[in-house]
């Protein structure tokens, strides 16, 4: 039997520890300039050099340079630049590490028709709900989450039932290093509020969002477990107030729990029920 051969380290061992000391300023600088266009709707050089304090033409060559490799692409009518079709797959490719987001997809779809509002899948990023994919309603008013926005925990449906499946030691380092800011008045800010939260969410299976972090929407959301029993992603049903009216929410949670629950086996949690 042949004898295989060891994969080769992801860094050089005397690197290890150290990426401080070896970080490539330009490299640096074009990544940042992506963060600023992924979370804009379009940006001009001028608003770009600006937001990173770099002149103008520091910013163009950067921007050239991704523009050349198909990173960005200009809008030349308004002068605005955009994330390009090459972050794009990039950006598919993170998702094709997990099968969440393909287990997901028709459960989604299935949510959707069935509570007639949007349905979203999210990820813990950083200490932030990271939004991956969405199937929206049909209704002219609407939830809408584009792949890549981000969320605080504490005032978002998947961020509090992800938080609902932490430790005590977990929680109480999200408390030490994440804000609560309050967005509007509902947001709870406090951890005790918020711990209080949690154990409602743990006790009904889903959480609930009521307009805590944008007036008129609201959100129910649920965990989704891997095989490990950990929560890997969140999924949610989310619309305005007078479609989903507080009469409704005990009946949307529960569907939003199946659905998790759904999910969950198919990653092969135990005891998903």
């Amino acid at each position: 039997m042949a004898k295989e051969t060891p994969r080769k380290r992801g860094r050089p061992k005397s690197f290890s520890g150290k990426t401080a000391q070896i970080t490539i300023q330009s490299l640096d600088r074009a990544l940042e300039v992506l963060d600023r266009l992924t979370n804009s709707g379009g940006l001009t050089l001028t608003e770009i050099s600006t937001e990173l304090d770099q002149s103008p033409a520091t910013i163009y060559r950067v921007l050239s340079t991704l523009e050349a490799r198909g990173y960005v692409e200009m809008d030349p009518a308004a002068q605005a630049w955009h994330i390009g079709p090459t972050a794009f797959r990039l950006g598919s490719a993170f998702l094709r590490r997990s099968s969440v987001a393909e287990r997901s997809r028709p459960v989604m779809h299935e949510l959707m028709q069935a509570t007639g509002e949007t349905s979203n899948l999210g990820i813990e990023r950083q200490g932030e709900v990271m939004f991956v994919s969405q199937v929206e309603t049909n209704e002219s008013i609407r939830a809408f989450f584009p792949p890549g926005t981000l969320s605080p925990m504490h005032a978002s449906g998947i961020g509090k039932a992800l938080l609902s499946r932490l430790g005590e030691e977990q929680l109480a380092r999200y408390f030490r290093t994440c804000r609560q800011d309050r967005f509007t008045d509902k947001t709870i800010t406090t951890p005790d509020g918020l711990r209080a939260e949690l154990a409602q969410i743990r006790a009904q299976g889903y959480s609930f969002d009521d307009e805590e972090r944008t007036g008129g929407m609201r959100c129910v959301a649920a965990p989704i477990l891997n095989l490990y029993g950990e929560a890997v992603a969140g999924i949610s049903v989310s619309g305005p107030t007078n479609r989903m009216g507080l009469d409704r929410i005990a009946e949307i949670g529960e569907l939003v729990r199946v659905a998790a629950s759904t999910i969950s086996r198919g990653l092969g949690a135990p005891d998903a029920g």
